[in-house]
């Protein structure tokens, strides 16, 4: 890890639901359901879906009566299935209503987000904002609270933007769009302190969905406050593009300590998997050296050396096979997410990544002899050959991991 990231910024400690955010708590990965919260089985099923994948968060909307009604169901669903994830209740527009109405909501989640730009409006905005605070208060809840660039606080927005029109310097538009950013969840938690909410109470985010944007307002927050800050884009996007955004703008933060929990908000194919955004989030955490949640599977990208597909189909089957093992593996095998695992595709540099990793193998690229050997520890164990390679090199990692995390290891210790 470099001393940037041994660095971070710091923040105060928030407990959500047993989970602990900032101060010095590793970076907590979320996720949000896109089912309607009304679904009671819908929402268990994804929730815990999520779970499983490694969120340690997940949200959940609460838009309306009847999804206020089902959250403490699919709390008590959830626990007797064994699925602990505390929820968070995203509130627009009627949330102080929502939360007085459903006591049982208000109390069976483990935080609230609201969005100071639509928590209420004119005359009302401070009395619902503040509806809110007092529920949190009495519930003892934590709350996050979310400026968002596509619903910011307009009222804030034009008298910043006529204070610049007024300056003798006057910044571009986007420049006082990002201070608003800023000011809108800074003056929302000081406003939420002064009402008697702890600060170790408060979460801060400021979503926007342009990488250089979200960097600057977040700059700015860590430059300006201790609060815990949630990380994301808005709206990422899907596929690459949202899967690189996020990395981009996040990797950037992050990189500089700043950041306790993270979303990457990506916009699933129609019926895709939900739980692809937590994969993300877990790839972008230990590729970054700050977390470690399952084995690394280091494979080379081919060419014109390795013209067979043997190499990027056992990658493929070993890194399946264990993400697919790891609920179980967490419990059996203690330290397993530490294992590395190379899977090479010609002698070039395979023989050599084989060594770096726990367990490696080098098979053999376009006219090479049909042999691949092994490498454990750093030093050839074996030579594999036939039909069988790839089953008999997945044999080896299971009984690798065995050895080396299995009860008979941690015995012989």
């Amino acid at each position: 890890m470099t001393a940037a990231m041994q660095q971070r910024h710091r923040t105060m400690a928030v407990d959500v639901g047993g989970v602990t955010v900032g101060g010095d708590a590793p970076v907590v990965v979320q996720s949000m359901t896109n089912t309607d919260t009304a679904d009671v089985d819908a929402t268990v099923r994804q929730v815990a879906a999520l779970a499983h994948a490694g969120s340690e968060l997940v949200r959940i909307t609460v838009d309306r009566d009847e999804a206020a009604a089902a959250v403490p169901h699919i709390r008590d669903r959830l626990r007797k299935i064994g699925v602990a994830v505390p929820l968070v209740g995203d509130f627009h527009y009627i949330g102080h209503k929502l939360l007085a109405d459903h006591p049982g909501c208000a109390e069976a989640l483990g935080k609230y987000r609201i969005n100071p730009g639509n928590v209420g409006f004119k005359d009302k905005k401070d009395k619902q904002f503040g509806a809110i605070i007092e529920m949190a208060m009495k519930h003892g809840k934590p709350v996050r609270i979310g400026a968002n660039w596509g619903s910011l606080d307009q009222e804030l927005l034009t008298t910043l933007m006529d204070e610049n029109s007024r300056s003798t310097q006057p910044r571009d538009a986007r420049a006082v769009t990002q201070e608003a950013m800023v000011q809108s969840a800074l003056l929302s938690a000081a406003r939420a302190e002064e009402m008697g909410l702890p600060r170790n109470r408060i979460i801060l985010s400021a979503k926007v969905s342009a990488v250089q944007d979200l960097i600057a307002v977040y700059l700015e927050l860590a430059r300006r406050s201790d609060y815990a800050l949630h990380l994301g884009l808005t709206e990422a996007g899907m596929g690459t593009k949202g899967i690189v955004a996020s990395s981009a703008a996040m990797g950037v933060l992050l990189q500089q300590g700043i950041g306790d929990t993270v979303r990457v908000s990506l916009t699933p194919e129609p019926n895709g998997d939900r739980t692809r955004e937590v994969q993300v989030a877990q790839e972008l955490l230990q590729t970054m050296g700050l977390r470690t949640f399952v084995p690394l599977v280091a494979a080379c990208p081919g060419c014109g050396r390795t013209t067979s597909t043997t190499f990027q189909e056992l990658a493929g089957d070993i890194q399946s096979f264990i993400r697919t093992s790891m609920p179980e593996w967490k419990t059996r095998y203690p330290g397993v997410e530490t294992l590395s695992v190379a899977v090479m595709g010609c002698i070039v540099n395979g023989p050599g990544e084989s060594k770096h990793a726990d367990i490696g193998i080098s098979l053999p690229g376009t006219g090479e002899q049909p042999t691949a050997p092994v490498f454990v520890d750093g030093k050839k164990a074996a030579t594999l050959r036939g039909p069988t390679l790839a089953a008999d090199f997945k044999q080896m990692v299971i009984d690798y991991i065995e050895r080396r995390f299995g009860a008979g290891a941690k015995a012989a210790e």
